[in-house]
């Protein structure tokens, strides 16, 4: 088992970016490149980076980034460079200062996003894309829940208090975890600081969400989707999501045929990608994303 490690790489405006690396630059596997939630972290890839970096048949390097104000990166003093246009900036500085010029990118929410937007702007660094719990039409509903927490989560006083106010937030879109998997989603989503716990991510990020007009349907990005057209692509669906819903699917669907899809049961926005299963199927889909002479 070879260990992951903390790698900081310099943004374009000089801020530094964290990146969780797992297995070796020399690991015969096309990499993949994890990319969070709005107020997500790399932590939340370690069981399919570890098995993926691990796998003994195919091992390949897997790189997992904290974006600007969040987990291990700096914090910006300027809340407005937490926008799209700057973190796809920072996607591309750190792909490039880690030597990684083509990858498999898994996005979960924010994440498939940018994913979408870097084949508008750099397809020839894309080798497949898992768009995790998002897609081109976003619900409003699952925003304005978003919107509701994002900054906003009470102050616990131990990781167990965090794990019931977690546990009251989302019980609705995930009623199958276990008190062990709110606790380790409690150390995820937050952190030690001069002996308090605070939340993992800048508060800040909550302005990112202050201009949505929440009566009105978000422009939908089907150009983007339709920028992915040459690399494999496979989505994946909560069951109880209400952000990607099941109509989006079958649209995405009737416009790429070749589209894979994973329902995950007794979740919601967004799965967590850790079951067994489901990372088996990622890393199936992975290993179709090599080129003919890897295969």
């Amino acid at each position: 088992m070879s260990e992951p490690e903390s790698l900081f790489v310099s943004a374009p405006d000089g801020l530094r970016l964290h990146a969780r690396c797992y297995g070796a630059r020399s690991a015969p596997g096309v990499p993949v490149v994890c990319l969070p939630g709005l107020a997500r972290t790399a932590a939340d890839f370690e069981p399919l980076a570890d098995a993926l970096a691990n796998d003994a048949d195919d091992p390949r390097r897997v790189i997992a980034l904290d974006y600007r104000g969040r987990g291990l990166s700096d914090y910006d003093r300027d809340p407005a460079n937490y926008n799209f246009h700057t973190e796809l900036a920072d996607v591309l500085a750190v792909i490039a200062a880690l030597d990684c010029a083509r990858a498999v990118f898994v996005g979960t929410s924010r994440g498939g996003i940018l994913a979408m937007l870097l084949a508008a702007v750099r397809p020839t660094a894309i080798a497949g894309v898992v768009l995790n719990d998002i897609g081109p039409v976003i619900e409003p509903k699952g925003l304005m829940r978003i919107k509701g927490y994002v900054g906003k989560l009470p102050q616990p006083r131990s990781f167990e208090e965090g794990a019931e106010i977690l546990r009251r937030l989302f019980d609705a879109q995930f009623p199958k975890l276990t008190h062990d998997d709110w606790l380790a989603a409690a150390r995820r989503n937050f952190k030690q600081e001069k002996g308090a716990l605070v939340p993992a991510y800048d508060v800040n990020l909550a302005k990112t969400m202050e201009g949505v007009d929440f009566e009105r349907p978000l422009p939908p990005l089907w150009k983007e989707f339709d920028a992915l057209g040459h690399v494999p692509l496979m989505v994946i669906r909560g069951e109880h999501s209400d952000i990607l819903s099941a109509a989006t699917v079958e649209a995405m669907r009737a416009r790429r045929a070749t589209l894979e899809s994973l329902d995950v049961a007794d979740q919601g926005h967004a799965p967590l990608l850790a079951e067994p299963d489901t990372i088996a199927r990622i890393a199936g889909f992975a290993k179709s994303c090599a080129p003919a002479r890897n295969r």
